[in-house]
């Protein structure tokens, strides 16, 4: 049985901007790796929603377990090229509301029926004397869900090497399974629906000292096909979507520590009324003896869409559709909240090829931090923590 109700949304997004994201750390160094490199990564997710006002006393709840296994390995190639890719395997067991903070299925946090998801990406780059091109393409599959992806990135230098441009493009093509038990009767269909992303981005990269590197990158994207929600009732948004971020980092480096601050800001706007800031520092520490830490913080905020319907009297039930509406959701997940999280990465060096890491992060969502709208106060808070085990060598 489909126990989770999730949103594939902004699933997609992540994926085609991250296809198109070059590094900060990266982005100056167009010279092809002298060593290849293979990893393995484990992550344990958690989250939970808890009614701690007056108004969501009693929606406490566990809602999804995420146990996720992944493998990458990268290898140069001739001196000129290299290739690198991931495949990760996970398995979700758990649901998300369908409607605001209730509506859940019955037995939902079984953990009987979890659902593996299979995801991967190959990415070739090819290294000139001043630039790279890249080309990668992705795939994941789940049990009504399948997504492909292709992209295509380059850079260049100036002569100096302290300026990079970067010129990217992405496509995905998602196919969403209406045939499902779990879908909600109104959008049953033997018809898969279909979405469609394409992306473009450019970016600069200049370096400001011999401390400091700012990054700034625009990424332009136009969605099309099947935004609606199959699980959730109400719920029929848009069937296209233009998307808009830009992207500055900043990293600065401390001779005195020999440490790194890494600062980031992300404005985000779509034609479905979100707008979002992020906040992101973090800083890393290299300790004596093959240590390193590396503590991070990060705020989000993100207005409501046009389209999302607020909590009536009782938020445990469904708000009647509004008179005349065309888009409706009670998705709690467009609508205006603030988002705070904090976590700290250590690693160690184990000899000259091998590398450890565990990282930890927390997060918690609140109608009443949304800075730039007004949240929904019958939304019960939203948390999560996740553990991450790390294990790399050099080839």
């Amino acid at each position: 049985m489909q126990l989770k109700n999730k949103s594939r949304t902004a699933t997609a997004l992540l994926a085609s901007a991250a296809m198109l994201l070059p590094s900060a750390k990266n982005a100056c160094a167009d010279t092809p790796p002298e060593q290849g490199v293979v990893s393995m990564r484990y992550l344990n997710y958690h989250d939970y929603q808890k009614g701690d006002t007056d108004l969501t006393a009693g929606m406490s709840r566990d809602r999804i377990d995420v146990n996720a296994l992944s493998f990458y390995g990268m290898m140069p190639i001739a001196g000129k090229w290299s290739i690198a890719g991931t495949f990760t395997e996970d398995s979700v067991s758990g649901a998300s509301p369908a409607y605001h903070g209730a509506g859940f299925p019955a037995d939902s946090m079984s953990g009987a029926s979890a659902e593996i998801r299979y995801s991967g990406d190959l990415k070739l780059t090819r290294y000139f004397s001043r630039g790279t091109l890249s080309v990668g393409g992705s795939y994941s599959e789940e049990s009504d869900y399948i997504s492909r992806g292709c992209s295509l990135n380059g850079t260049w230098s100036t002569e100096s090497r302290n300026t990079t441009f970067s010129l990217g493009t992405a496509y995905s093509s998602d196919t969403i399974f209406l045939n499902k038990s779990t879908v909600v009767a109104s959008k049953q269909s033997d018809t898969p629906g279909r979405k469609r992303i394409v992306s473009g981005l450019f970016g600069v990269t200049q370096v400001m000292s011999q401390n400091d590197i700012v990054q700034m990158t625009a990424t332009y994207a136009h969605g099309d096909g099947y935004y609606s929600d199959p699980y959730k009732d109400p719920d029929v948004r848009p069937g296209k979507r233009n998307m808009f971020t830009f992207l500055t980092r900043w990293n600065h480096h401390f001779d005195g520590p020999d440490g790194t601050a890494r600062f980031s800001y992300r404005y985000y706007n779509d034609s479905f009324g979100i707008v979002a800031h992020t906040f992101d520092l973090e800083y890393v520490q290299p300790l004596p003896n093959g240590w390193e830490i590396t503590p991070m913080v990060r705020f989000y905020s993100q207005s409501a869409a046009d389209f999302y319907v607020p909590t009536g009297d009782d938020p445990l039930a469904p708000t009647p559709v509004p008179a005349g509406a065309e888009h409706y959701s009670e998705d709690q997940r467009l609508s205006a909240f603030g988002a705070f999280s904090y976590g700290v990465k250590v690693s160690k060096e184990l000899g000259r090829s091998w590398t450890a890491d565990v990282q930890y992060e927390n997060y918690q969502q609140r109608y009443d931090w949304c800075i730039n709208d007004d949240g929904d106060s019958g939304i019960p808070s939203f948390r999560f923590r996740n553990i991450q085990l790390g294990l790399s060598r050099k080839l």
